[in-house]
């Protein structure tokens, strides 16, 4: 019933720059937190970065002060804005939806994308 699908991955050189996109579509009555996970090869998929439906941000330390998400409720849409990107960036980037589901009453459910691949070259 709900769909949420990546876009914006790719090769970068480090200190460059990429934006991130995820948008949410189906029987959606509402969408409470997203976020923004990545997960290297070999390694466990970890939170980069979330933000409520109120708009209040939260990140890794890893990625604090080089990374910045936002969302726009109207589209159901959550952005990821990376700079100063450095090759230990490199991952496959996955958006979390937790949403209401039209019929379904009011309990968050997890939906993923399919992920998108962010290379960082030195």
């Amino acid at each position: 019933q709900v769909h949420v699908v990546e876009s914006g991955g790719g090769l970068v050189q480090a200190g460059g720059s990429l934006t991130l996109s995820c948008a949410a579509s189906g029987s959606i009555f509402r969408i409470n937190a997203m976020a923004w996970y990545r997960q290297a090869p070999g390694k466990q998929r970890d939170l980069v970065a979330s933000i409520t439906r109120g708009d209040v941000p939260s990140y890794s330390d890893s990625v604090k002060g080089r990374f910045t998400i936002s969302r726009d409720n109207a589209k159901n849409t959550v952005y990821l804005q990376m700079n100063s990107l450095k090759p230990e960036d490199t991952a496959v980037y996955y958006c979390n939806a937790k949403v209401w589901v039209i019929g379904w009453g009011p309990t968050d459910h997890d939906y993923w994308g399919q992920g998108t691949q962010v290379t960082v070259s030195s």
